[in-house]
């Protein structure tokens, strides 16, 4: 069950004029489960995403790359995203490739269009050779289901290991024009920045200029999914797409204006929730941390500091159990790679509770009052290193028994 993370109620999640979402069960690892999701964009549309940087990156996120590239080098702009659960279509080789393009053709047809206006996802699996037929077969489904208000369902077709669909809409006035914003996000394992094992779509109906829609998904994933860690392993298939439908009247072509920082506070407000209802979902997670690093040289390495926190399995397990063994917290401060870190200078706090003071235990600090705080769902870890101005936000969960009985069953 996540971490104070209600299920999201489809009448709530509200239509992006311009996008359009069709699912099928094409039973691609069980039965009866949606597993392959279609999103067709209207004419005008504007996609732009970002990727894992694992080196092993899957067949459909390097198809993905080279797809929207060559949009930005004049070919027709991209018409549809597909998604399939079940199987990652990862260490896959060139047959892997081969597949992912197979794919991209039948969805091509299915909707008269090329092939390269497609861009495939993958999320399951690594090393399994991707189910073809299966997917081609699902698709004549999703598109026949295809409707504007169907949010709700597509966060189900994306789920893998999550207990629950993760999506949220949101409406805001950017001078004097509503814009409409709904988004849906899946992960919950192999969860680290640069980024998640984790799937991402946010939709607007504003008509953003392709150069500033690239900064925007860039700036907001920054933001959100790259400020997120469950595990510490970085996936081979994580994509946050962000689509730009032009259905609305709210136009945005330069980075420079308000009309831009409006639109990049509310996209970066919905993109953080959807990526803490990923922590918040985290295999076998019974509580959901904030990890602020204060007063650094720089925000380089303030993350660098809340990473080296939210990644230690000790200090995850403490929190798990409840036990304010909270020279763990110290002990992943003090490795995390920032050389010339003055530790008689650290304060630490966990909620209100002051705990360490100048780089050891606080003479006022009492066992009680940790426990108390570790005891709750959400808490809040705050490190300040006297450095200078710069500051840096993680969010990570606790690792229980659970986590390693839902990996060690995950292909049974």
């Amino acid at each position: 069950m996540a971490v104070n993370s209600p299920i999201p109620v489809a009448a709530d999640l509200k239509p992006v004029a311009g996008i359009e979402l069709g699912f099928a069960e094409a039973g691609i690892k069980k039965p009866g489960r949606k597993d392959v999701l279609v999103l067709k964009l209207a004419d005008g549309a504007a996609v732009s995403g970002v990727f894992t940087l694992n080196r092993f990156c899957a067949a459909p996120v390097q198809i993905c790359k080279e797809n929207l590239a060559a949009v930005k080098g004049g070919a027709k702009p991209i018409r549809a995203l597909m998604v399939n659960t079940g199987n990652a279509n990862a260490g896959t080789g060139e047959a892997g490739m081969a597949n992912a393009r197979a794919t991209c053709a039948a969805l091509a047809k299915e909707l008269g269009c090329d092939a390269q206006q497609i861009l495939p996802f993958s999320t399951g699996v690594i090393l399994e050779p991707l189910p073809v037929e299966k997917i081609v077969a699902g698709l004549p489904k999703a598109i026949q289901n295809l409707k504007a208000d169907n949010w709700f369902n597509a966060a189900e077709a994306i789920m893998t290991t999550d207990t629950q669909p993760k999506a949220a809409s949101r409406t805001v006035d950017i001078a004097g024009h509503k814009v409409a914003m709904t988004g849906i996000s899946k992960g919950a394992g192999m969860i680290k920045p640069n980024m998640a094992t984790m799937l991402g779509y946010l939709a607007f109906d504003a008509k953003v200029a392709q150069p500033v829609l690239d900064v925007l998904v860039k700036e907001a994933a920054d933001k959100s999914f790259n400020c997120i860690t469950i595990d510490g392993d970085t996936s081979t298939n994580d994509s946050f797409m962000m689509m730009a439908t032009g259905a609305g009247t709210l136009v945005v072509d330069s980075v420079d204006s308000l009309e831009y920082k409006a639109l990049a506070a509310a996209v970066t407000e919905l993109s953080v929730f959807l990526a803490q209802a990923i922590v918040r979902d985290g295999e076998g997670a019974t509580k959901f941390m904030t990890i602020t690093v204060e007063d650094g040289k720089d925000a380089a390495e303030c993350r660098k500091i809340a990473y080296s926190i939210g990644h230690s399995p000790l200090v995850k397990t403490a929190f798990f159990a409840s036990d304010p063994n909270l020279g763990r917290i110290l002990a992943a401060i003090g490795y995390a790679g920032v050389d010339d870190l003055d530790v008689s200078k650290i304060n630490l706090y966990l909620d209100d509770v002051w705990v360490a003071k100048d780089g050891g235990r606080n003479p006022d600090y009492k066992e009680e009052d940790g426990q108390r705080v570790m005891k709750q769902s959400e808490i809040t870890v705050r490190v300040k290193l006297a450095r200078g101005t710069a500051a840096s936000t993680v969010y990570t969960c606790d690792l229980s028994h659970d986590y390693v009985s839902i990996n060690a069953d995950y292909r049974s």
